[in-house]
């Protein structure tokens, strides 16, 4: 992975770089492999996000089909204005 660093502007650069490891889960698994995790553990948590993973899936197919109502917008505040 490479992150090019523009105008000497390093905070920015540090920015992207963290949310490209996250997007792709690099924390997460950093996370996870820190302590050992025994198969059986291993695979009761991997059913379990395939479980969420399934009813994520359902909900959306749901929302897209007009059965359930869309998830509301989020509204993010800025900074207050004088």
């Amino acid at each position: 992975m490479q992150i090019i660093v523009r105008d000497n502007n390093v905070d920015q650069a540090l920015k992207v770089l963290k949310r490209r490891l996250q997007r792709e889960g690099v924390l997460r698994e950093l996370k996870a492999r820190r302590f050992y995790e025994k198969p059986s553990e291993r695979r009761v948590r991997e059913k379990a996000e395939a479980v969420r993973r399934g009813r994520k899936a359902a909900r959306r197919l749901a929302q897209k089909e007009g059965l359930l109502p869309a998830p509301k917008k989020r509204v993010v505040a800025g900074p207050p204005r004088r």
